[in-house]
């Protein structure tokens, strides 16, 4: 299974892409972030936002796109703007004939630290260790977003063997 996991972001949008082998083993074909720049119209940043992940998602042909869930946000501006960038993200899995699952932040690091309310260092850490990567995957957005990926790997892995247990 190869997933591309998508950290949604108005000034900076992490990507990554994991592919989990028959054997288990989690593998990163790709990561980074799609830096946008302060000051630029919405509209332009949408744009981008939407060509560079239609991009990779040709380049990489993942199965799905994974993202993090609507969390709570203070800041109604800043929560609409998310909005917009999930939105957009959404679109470009669609558009692509992939199918976006949707994980609480509480589960993305459950999934990966093994503790809900983990440290964004914890989680660093520990997508650094499970795809046994050199060193730390930088920015902290593109971690994030191979978590998701990671998470969504460990999610259907889950599902399937309950599945196949209970028929």
């Amino acid at each position: 299974m190869r997933v591309l996991g998508i950290d949604c972001g108005s000034e900076s949008t992490g990507y990554g892409v994991v592919e989990e082998t028959a054997g288990g083993r989690l593998t990163c074909h790709a990561t980074g972030a799609i830096q946008l720049k302060t000051g630029t119209p919405m509209a332009a940043r949408l744009q981008k936002i939407f060509a560079e992940l239609t991009a990779i998602i040709t380049e990489h042909r993942p199965e799905i796109v994974a993202i993090e869930d609507v969390f709570y946000a203070v800041n109604v501006k800043t929560a609409l703007k998310l909005g917009q960038v999930r939105g957009v993200a959404m679109l470009a899995a669609s558009v692509s004939g992939l199918q976006v699952a949707e994980y609480s932040p509480l589960s993305i690091k459950s999934a990966v630290a093994g503790y809900g309310r983990a440290e964004k260092h914890q989680v660093q850490q520990m997508v650094t260790r499970l795809l046994n990567l050199s060193t730390l995957p930088e920015p902290t957005d593109a971690s994030d977003a191979l978590a998701i990926a990671i998470c969504h790997i460990h999610t259907a892995s889950t599902k399937s063997r309950y599945e196949a247990a209970t028929s």
